[in-house]
């Protein structure tokens, strides 16, 4: 992966559907010290664990007698969601108060997408860049090393 550019005091989100950690480079561009300022979390069971009714059911018109069901609703992929739509609630939050000002955007590349889509333009022209893979699962010290290219 290529080094990514993080100047002193940008704002990182690493995300996925279900956490999302605010880091902030309090360090230099050559030397990138990321430092957790919050973390979001989402239980977010299977959809089997949340909704167990049966999809629901129409009959065709002019008596032909055919039944078929709708699709059964995923309630885990609109808590994906909906966890999206409040990440991006807490950045327009950040920018309201004039914290950030610079904002790189790590996520997997269908969290991306929700996040990108629920973003003010005011926001929006904050997005230094993105980078669409899942990194919630690695600790502080090697989202630095895998995003600057660098050791903590």
């Amino acid at each position: 992966m290529t080094p990514l550019y993080i100047p002193h005091q940008a704002w990182l989100l690493v995300g996925d559907g279900r956490k999302a950690l605010f880091l902030r480079n309090e360090g230099t561009p050559d030397q990138v010290k990321l430092a957790t300022v919050n973390v979001l979390k989402h239980e977010n069971p299977p959809t089997v664990a949340q909704g167990v009714d049966e999809p629901g059911r129409t009959f065709s018109s002019h008596g032909q007698g055919g039944r078929s069901s709708y699709e059964s609703t995923d309630w885990h992929d609109l808590a994906e969601h909906a966890f999206a739509r409040e990440v991006v609630a807490a950045l327009e939050r950040l920018k309201a108060e004039g914290a950030l000002q610079k904002l790189i955007v790590v996520a997997p590349p269908r969290t991306l997408a929700d996040i990108r889509a629920g973003l003010s333009p005011a926001l929006a022209q904050c997005v230094i860049a993105e980078v669409d893979k899942d990194l919630t699962k690695h600790p502080v010290t090697q989202i630095t090393q895998l995003l600057a290219g660098k050791a903590a």
